[in-house]
Parts: structure tokens; sequence; C-alpha cells
């Protein structure tokens, strides 16, 4: 049984599944889904879309230089069945993925210890600016009797030369002059 790479997305496309783009040059395109196939034909580039394979290795979010990784090339050599080789292979193929295992637990804690070290310094920088800034929270006012504040945001102060709105003749209603 062949387990085949998409070419998108680099996700296993199992026999059966999937779907297969071949070119006019007989190069052919496996892709386990037809979001891959879509996302292949307007042309987008694996390593810029963040949900693919190739975006985690190149931002660093996954491993890319570990021997465990070489276990999985293909290899087109046929081999003549031997059961002996079969048991050693797949006790093989055991062992190499529970190391692979480890590897990556070892590798997604050391990103998260520097992760959590970046967020604590970037914290410690912002306390250390919010202390030194010379800007104070507005101080709540004395409370005063709630009568008293209400007056005096209602008083205006009069001046002579107020005239009253409703005075006829004076002044223009909405602009229009009548004639």
């Amino acid at each position: 049984m062949r387990i085949e790479k998409c070419y998108f997305c680099s996700k296993s496309v199992y026999p059966g599944h999937g779907s297969a783009f071949v070119r006019n040059d007989a190069k052919v395109f496996r892709f386990c889904t037809s979001k891959c196939h879509k996302n292949f034909k307007m042309k987008r580039n694996p390593r810029k879309v963040r949900w693919t394979k190739a975006f985690r290795k190149a931002a660093g979010k996954e491993m890319t230089i570990d021997s465990t990784i070489n276990f999985e090339k293909r290899r087109n050599v046929p081999v003549r069945y031997d059961r002996e080789l079969v048991q050693t292979t797949v006790k093989a193929m055991k062992r190499i993925a529970d190391i692979k295992k480890r590897r990556e637990h070892a590798f997604w804690k050391h990103r998260m210890a520097a992760a959590r070290d970046k967020m604590r310094a970037h914290r410690q920088k912002t306390s250390e600016i919010r202390s030194r800034s010379s800007i104070k929270l507005v101080e709540p006012m004395a409370m005063e009797t709630e009568t008293s504040m209400v007056r005096d945001r209602i008083k205006v102060p009069a001046s002579s030369k107020s005239r009253s709105t409703l005075v006829p003749g004076e002044g223009r209603s909405m602009g229009m002059d009548i004639d």
C-alpha cells in the first residue's frame, strides 16, 4: 500500500482518497481535498498559506532538521519479501515514531519556553513605560450634593445685550427672507 503526500499541504493521501491532477508533461499532482486542489489552481504558494505544513516549517513552528524525518522518504527500490525483514521493519517504524514523538515534544517545549520569555519581557517593558509616564489618572471629584452640581451646570451668565428670540421682527426664521 503506497501512501502519497498531498502536493499542497503535505498531508497523507491514502489509496482511494483525494484526487490527482496530471499536467501535459505527465507530472502527477496529488491532493487530499478539493480545498488543496483549488488553492493549487489559484497558484497560491503553500509557504504563505498558514494551514499548510510548508508554512509551519518555514515559520519555525515544526522541526525541519531531524534524522527521523528522513525515514519517511519514499524509496522506489523493490525488495523481495522476507518475514524477518518485515518484522524488523515494523519494530523499527514503531521505535522511530516513538523517538520522533519525544523529539517533537521537546521541540515544542523549547519553543513555548522561548515564547513565554518573550511575553515576560514585553510585559516588563510595558510596565516600566507605565511607571515612568507622567500621565496621571483623573482623580475623582469631591462629592458634593447633587443639587449644587446641577445648579453649577445650569447657570448661564446673563448679558445685558441678550435679546429674546421670540420678539417679532428680529432675526430670521429658517434662513428665509419674506419681503
